[in-house]
């Protein structure tokens, strides 16, 4: 007599639990959502480890490289050695060529 109720009461069960998870924000789709998320995190996390690689190795240049300080100081300020000309052009917003109709 207990048996049938006990299997209809866990078949219930079961069937609501398995709709939650398919259904709610916190079952199947909240997982793919952090899933996305996780992606997105660890390709920006990618590319600040690139740039900080970058950072690292621009400031030992700069405390160690006399040349190296030299030239970021004639590009960051446009310095200029004595007798030495600077030409400067303005970037093209455009590079393509307008073509004929």
């Amino acid at each position: 007599m207990w048996r049938p109720l006990l299997l209809a009461l866990s078949v219930a069960l079961n069937v609501f639990l398995g709709m939650r998870l398919a259904m709610s924000e916190q079952g199947l789709p909240g997982y793919q959502e952090l899933n996305r998320q996780k992606r997105v995190l660890e390709a920006e996390l990618a590319a600040l480890d690139a740039q900080n690689v970058g950072l690292t190795r621009e400031i030992r240049l700069l405390e160690k490289n006399d040349a190296y300080i030299q030239r970021a100081i004639r590009e960051r300020l446009h310095s200029v050695r004595p007798g030495e000309v600077i030409y400067l052009f303005p970037e093209a917003k455009d590079a393509r060529t307008p073509q004929d109709n």
